[in-house]
């Protein structure tokens, strides 16, 4: 109780406070000054920061930027024992961990390559899986390393969609990102944060938020450094229960990226609603990202409105006050005093001030359902002789008025065109789906798979009469059948030529529905590694130093994952 009152005293403290104390921001505990360096050589500007709000996740770290370059070398933040190190196909690519005595751990991915001894270790792992992508783990007296010890290089690898690096400070026991500029290691930043505008809700029916909750974009001006009203002169009208959410943005200079912030906060007449605070994030629930964002208008419009209330089947921890999960039902008839405060980690603040007029007498409007009720809380099933659909409890965000619908089938597949609810719907975890194929030739059922009109591949196998798969995603189903191998293209390869002068043997591979599940490198009936960046499909192997010199044969076979399998061979001569 004495930690929450303390808590609760700092949120309050945010709007009382003169404007020479606005530097304060919320935080549970201390950090350490000056532990952890730059893990790079130049001025810290940063492209990404800790819990933006990204497609499908929380941002975990800060995104450093490299001057658009690759290969700019890499240190270790402090002294301590590279844990881990990891090759990834996309996500955070080439990764390093590092274990720090202190109790933190250091991340560092996207990376270009590692240096000499930590090559060592992945290229003897990689050869003994037989595999690009691994995962190491090291013990704590196997490779220490001094603060300021040059690590590798900064890269592209991976997920990233440009050169930078991401860096991420995890609690070690928990594994927990949190904040690194909360140690010390800030970007220049004078801006205050910007607010987009704001969004009215009726939570009348709260328990079934969706894409037909009421809603309304409310616009905002700024008429001063922070200082943000209503472009309407009107108080906003409410009544029954309601909820708001803010769409508000960092920059760390004019024209610059669009970071996240690190705090938003909601009061009615001075007393706190909701709190959200940006300072640690937990890996198993950064997918309550689209259930935290207004996610149906998200999928409409492509802008992000942060709910200040929370959906009950959301597992996030970002709330550090949240009254009556942040539904408002106010009890008298008369105008309220509302405030959003918005800051960033750098204590710049930026306030909306704005009048609400309640109306209690108004009835809530009622709801028709039009479907079979789920509820979040509960296992949901569903079934007709052509579908199985198995909702596990801890899916769904909310209740769901579900709906389904079956339609002819498309041209050239297998099943009928099956409607599972719709894509504004978003799922924390995964749910089961079977569809019953229609006219599906026994050669192929190997080869059968479920497919969205939305997402493409969802991927699935047959198994008893049935097509199966693990989905998060709602939306147009169908059976379709992928028998068309991936294709295989030299780049600087031809069969008999003279590669003494290259580095490296170079391809691009794609795949036209199930995508690509392995790629196997051969010289001379030997494996060899072939490295891999999916979001640009090139596939090369480097040279060894140890290969002799004369005529070689190399083997490319690269499979999808409905095993269809396309094999590339060409002599060379080192």
């Amino acid at each position: 109780m004495k930690k929450f009152q303390l808590l609760l005293a700092a949120a309050v403290c945010t709007i009382l406070t003169v404007k020479a104390q606005n530097k304060n921001i919320i935080t549970s505990k201390t950090y350490p000054q000056g532990y952890f360096r730059n893990p790079l050589n130049i001025p810290m500007d940063a492209s990404g920061t800790f819990g933006e709000l990204r497609s499908t996740h929380f941002h975990a770290g800060d995104d450093y930027r490299t001057q658009q370059k690759i290969g700019l070398p890499l240190y270790a933040a402090a002294e301590g024992h590279i844990s881990r190190v990891r090759v990834q196909i996309g996500g955070g690519g080439n990764a390093v961990y590092i274990d720090h005595p202190n109790g933190y751990t250091t991340v560092y991915l996207h990376m270009d390559r590692f240096n000499e001894e930590l090559t060592k270790i992945v290229r003897a792992k990689q050869y003994e899986l037989q595999r690009f992508d691994v995962d190491i783990y090291l013990d704590s007296n196997q490779l220490k390393v001094a603060k300021g010890q040059y690590i590798g290089n900064a890269g592209n690898t991976g997920g990233s969609a440009g050169p930078h690096l991401h860096f991420e400070i995890r609690d070690t026991k928990t594994q927990r990102p949190l904040n690194p500029q909360l140690f010390g290691l800030k970007f220049t930043d004078h801006y205050n944060p910007t607010i987009g505008g704001i969004m009215l809700y009726d939570l009348n029916q709260q328990h079934l938020f969706n894409e037909f909750t009421p809603r309304k974009v409310v616009p905002v001006k700024a008429v001063g450094a922070g200082k943000y009203v209503l472009q309407q002169n009107s108080p906003l009208p409410v009544s029954g229960k309601f909820g708001f959410g803010i769409n508000a943005i960092d920059r760390h200079r004019a024209g610059g990226f669009q970071n996240g912030v690190y705090s938003i906060e909601l009061f009615i007449d001075g007393q706190p609603v909701s709190s959200v605070v940006f300072e640690e994030l937990d890996f198993n629930h950064t997918r309550g990202i689209h259930s935290y964002i207004d996610y149906p208008y998200w999928k409409r419009t492509k802008t992000k409105y942060q709910k200040s209330f929370k959906d009950p089947g959301n597992p996030i921890e970002i709330f550090r006050f949240l009254k009556n999960d942040g539904v408002i039902e106010l009890s008298e008839n008369k105008i309220y005093e509302a405030k959003y405060v918005v800051k960033d980690v750098a204590g710049n603040c930026s306030e909306l001030d704005f009048k609400i007029q309640n109306n209690t007498q108004k009835p809530a409007e009622a709801y028709s359902p039009k479907g079979d009720l789920f509820h979040y809380n509960n296992t949901n099933s569903f079934s007709t002789e052509n579908i199985k659909i198995e909702i596990p409890k801890g899916s769904l965000y909310t209740d769901l008025d579900f709906v389904y619908k079956e339609e002819p089938p498309l041209p050239n597949t297998f099943s009928a065109l099956h409607k599972v609810h719709n894509t504004f719907i978003p799922l924390f975890s995964s749910y089961s789906l079977a569809i019953k194929p229609n006219g599906l030739p026994q050669h192929l059922q190997s080869k059968a798979l479920i497919t969205s009109t939305e997402n493409g591949a969802e991927g699935g196998k047959y198994e008893d009469g049935w097509v199966k798969v693990n989905t998060r995603n709602f939306g147009n189903f169908y059976i379709t059948v992928d028998t068309v191998p991936p294709t295989i293209i030299a780049r600087n390869l031809i069969n008999g030529k003279n590669v003494s002068t290259q580095a490296k043997i170079d391809f691009t591979i794609r795949d036209n529905l199930s995508g690509i599940q392995s790629f196997d490198g051969y010289i001379d009936g030997k494996w060899v590694l072939m490295e891999y960046d999916s979001k640009n499909r090139h596939l090369w192997h480097r040279f060894e130093a140890s290969l002799s010199k004369g005529e070689h044969t190399f083997k490319l076979i690269v499979k999808d994952w409905k095993d269809n399998e396309t094999v590339y061979q060409a002599k060379f001569i080192r």
